[in-house]
């Protein structure tokens, strides 16, 4: 006998699967945030009765890990439905990019993050943009930068920003990226989700993305100058 050869799924049937695995994806976010409030109600339980910064620290780690999934979650849902841009003409994209420097200097679990040297070229970056959404993008391509870097003191990341006829290229560099950026979205190389879901943002306003195991960098369409 002659093993059966495994049937490609077709269209259809992958996209029930996906909405079905969408919608397993949404229920438990809903049993993480149902978590997160029990874990929460036990830390203040914790407080008035002066137990041990151990327990309190375990539990502190249980909400922020709660939260790092639910996140992971919702940017998993994002990723999977399409984007809804909402444009505003000569948006300045120099701007938006400025946003990074906003970025907290410590992760979730209170650990000091690399510092963020930003280099941006002094001349106009404007496009049709949808600002919030860059925003998140360039937040969330910076911090996975981040998140590969030694934290030891002095180690910084890098962004330079530089026009190029009516381009602007942007231009990550930091710590080694190569084992963070495997196969989500194999177009760019950009593996982790959140890097996937910015990746999509700037690819929907017809820029792209590239990443490597030194840089990640970004083009997007700017406005003429002429």
């Amino acid at each position: 006998m002659h093993p059966a050869t495994a049937k490609v799924m077709d269209s259809a049937a992958a996209e029930e699967v996906g909405h079905a695995t969408l919608q397993i994806v949404h229920d438990l976010k809903n049993q993480l945030n149902g978590l997160k409030l029990y874990a929460t109600f036990l830390r203040k339980r914790l407080e008035p009765q002066n137990k041990s910064s151990e327990e309190q620290e375990i539990v502190g780690k249980l909400i922020a890990g709660l939260d790092n999934a639910a996140r992971e979650m919702s940017a998993l849902v994002r990723f999977a439905r399409p984007l809804e841009l909402r444009h505003s003409p000569r948006t300045d994209l120099r701007k938006i990019i400025m946003s990074v420097a906003e970025l907290p200097n410590r992760d979730s679990g209170g650990l000091e993050l690399p510092s963020i040297a930003l280099h941006i070229e002094d001349v106009a970056m404007l496009g049709d943009f949808d600002g919030p959404l860059l925003v998140e993008a360039f937040n969330a391509i910076t911090a996975e930068v981040r998140s590969s870097v030694s934290t030891k003191s002095g180690n910084t990341v890098s962004l330079h920003v530089h026009r190029e006829a009516d381009q602007a290229v942007c231009r990550w560099q930091g710590g080694k990226l190569k084992s963070r950026y495997q196969a989500i979205n194999n177009s760019n190389g950009c593996g982790t989700i959140h890097t996937a879901l910015a990746a999509k943002i700037i690819e929907a306003h017809a820029g792209r993305v590239q990443c490597n195991e030194n840089e990640i960098r970004a083009w997007l369409p700017l406005t003429s100058t002429n």
